[in-house]
């Protein structure tokens, strides 16, 4: 047996149903080995999409999500999307082919240093130097990426190694699931004294409640003790937003409605927190704030983040026995600024506008999917948007890159999930200028026969800078391009397109592509005008509390 074939034997191991890529000449005996494997291998278009693919399925199963490029060029395509899922906490294993060892001494035609090149963006990458060791690499490298918090791993694989016989008697290694200690008794009493104490509590959740599937604990400790809840972008859905605990999303870099309870809490719960997408310099500016930090690992350092006390273990487990010990608050706190949030997102829900004002586009979404739908955002100023507007009523069903936010995640990543979950309605919501950056794999979508919406925003600028551009210096600066007619290139790779010219077509819009069951691209031209206006209301707003 070649080192390639105990490869795949050992992918397969691991559970891998799907490896995003492109075959190239270094990787040809995995590729070849590939043939007899019940694992699918998902052809792409480019390797940034592949490994987009691969973050988003990490994502929404729990399992790593591979991704396979050929060394050089293939291996640095593959950075973005792998940067991203390790920066957002997704679990990937992603896997390049390199020239022979017998050559990586010298230069040589493609070669680089490919360990070195993504150490700094993965929790463990490494080159499999001899066919013996391939077992023990495959499963370190998922073991490592699946682990809490989780992320990115990353295998170089020699082209003359892969075709080197296994000695006798090696098989993959037995999968071994990490066990998530419970937190300890006297930490679980200090945290119930100090919500017990507490005059204004909230609780701020984070990517971990999903990760950990701790949202139906949350829900009820939520519930119990009477604390309403903000989350994170990529929190959404953690609690319904029509749960009267929820406090919707919180994370623009800006004073806006969930912002005013937390000014006001002398208790912040965090649940599952990461600091990277929202950092405790917008919600703790002064130091003041006691927190209470319940998580799977310990917190990140930062002045603005000393915790009282730290409750380390399963997150659903540590949710309950704190709900057990403490005392309710009399009524759920920051009434108020729950009903200031409600009549905010209803805003220009009827509004006949055209080109279409943000808030109603994200509006009339949420009203053609259901509460299992998933809607992909990509990154940009509908982004914001999305954050904001959207309301997620479960985990994992509006999907936003926040970590490391990169443009041209949603069309790949729009695919995956429909490969995961293909009875659910999936969108890739995007603007245009992200929407090229990977449109290619419109192809890849229509032959996997994944049945994906792509709603495209169009306003043929880059939105979100000219919007910082605005802020910062009150003219914009090279934002401009032009685009193609999305409905003909929709249609010249065999996909739907549709054009709204009119605010009250987008809803039918909207149901008409999930209806025709087939790739469809929807061209919509937006109005960002309202990204300035939401800059200044937001500048004046007064706390309804």
């Amino acid at each position: 047996m070649k080192a390639a074939q105990l490869f795949v034997k050992a992918l397969e191991n691991e559970g891998v149903e799907y490896i995003f890529g492109i075959p190239g000449e270094e990787n040809i005996d995995v590729m070849d080995a590939l043939l007899d494997s019940p694992i699918t291998f998902v052809t792409c278009h480019h390797e940034q999409g592949a490994a987009f693919m691969a973050d988003v399925y990490g994502r929404l199963t729990g399992r790593a999500g591979v991704c396979m490029s050929t060394l050089g060029p293939g291996a640095t395509n593959l950075i973005t999307g792998v940067a991203d899922a390790n920066m957002d906490r997704a679990p990937v294993v992603a896997i390049a082919g390199q020239g022979a060892t017998t050559r990586l001494h010298k230069e040589s035609h493609q070669i680089l240093d490919q360990v070195s090149l993504f150490k700094p963006i993965t929790k463990y990458a490494t080159q499999i130097l001899a066919p013996e060791i391939v077992s023990e690499v495959v499963r370190k490298a998922f073991k490592v990426a699946q682990a809490e918090k989780p992320g990115a791993a990353f295998i170089d694989f020699p082209e003359n190694v892969a075709e080197m016989e296994v000695p006798a008697g090696k098989q993959p290694i037995r999968v071994q699931t990490a066990y998530t200690a419970h937190a300890p008794a006297a930490k679980l009493e200090r945290a119930a004294e100090l919500i017990s104490a507490a005059k204004a509590p909230v609780i701020l959740a984070g990517n971990g409640v999903i990760r950990q599937g701790a949202d139906n604990a949350l829900v009820t400790f939520a519930e119990m003790l009477h604390i309403p809840v903000a989350n994170t972008f990529m929190a959404k859905g953690v609690v319904p937003f029509t749960n009267p605990v929820s406090l919707g999303t919180i994370g623009l870099k800006a004073r806006d409605l969930p912002w005013f309870a937390f000014e006001k809490a002398d208790v912040v719960i965090c649940v599952g927190y990461d600091m990277v997408e929202y950092h405790p310099d917008m919600w703790n500016p002064n130091g003041d704030k006691t927190i209470i930090h319940i998580d799977g690992l310990a917190a990140e350092v930062d002045e603005r983040y000393i915790v009282a006390v730290g409750v380390l273990g399963d997150i659903s487990n540590s949710l309950r026995s704190i709900a057990l010990k403490a005392k309710p608050q009399p009524a759920v706190p920051f009434g108020a600024v729950r009903r200031a949030i409600e009549q905010d997102r209803a805003e220009h829900s009827t509004d006949d506008a055209f080109p279409i004002k943000p808030q109603k586009i994200v509006w009339d979404l949420r009203e053609a999917l259901g509460p299992e739908d998933i809607a992909i955002s990509d990154v940009g100023a509908h982004k914001m948007w999305m954050s904001r507007m959207y309301r997620a009523e479960r985990p994992n069903t509006c999907i936003i890159s926040n970590g490391f936010a990169a443009m041209g995640i949603a069309v790949p990543g729009a695919i995956a999930a429909k490969l995961v979950h293909p009875d659910r309605t999936v969108v890739a919501v995007t603007g245009d200028a992200g929407f090229m950056m990977n449109s290619q794999e419109i192809e890849t979508a229509l032959r996997m026969k994944t049945a994906i919406v792509i709603l495209i925003w169009n306003d043929s600028e880059y939105g979100l800078i000219t919007w910082h551009q605005l802020r910062h210096f009150g003219r914009p600066s090279h934002i401009s391009f032009n685009n193609p007619d999305f409905v003909k290139y929709a249609e010249s790779f065999g996909a739907k397109g549709y054009r709204v010219q009119r605010a009250e077509d987008l809803l039918p819009t909207l149901k008409q592509a999930i209806a025709d069951d087939t790739v469809v691209v929807i061209d919509c031209q937006v109005d960002y005008g309202e990204n300035m206006k939401l800059t200044n209301r937001l500048k004046a707003l007064t706390s309804p509390l």
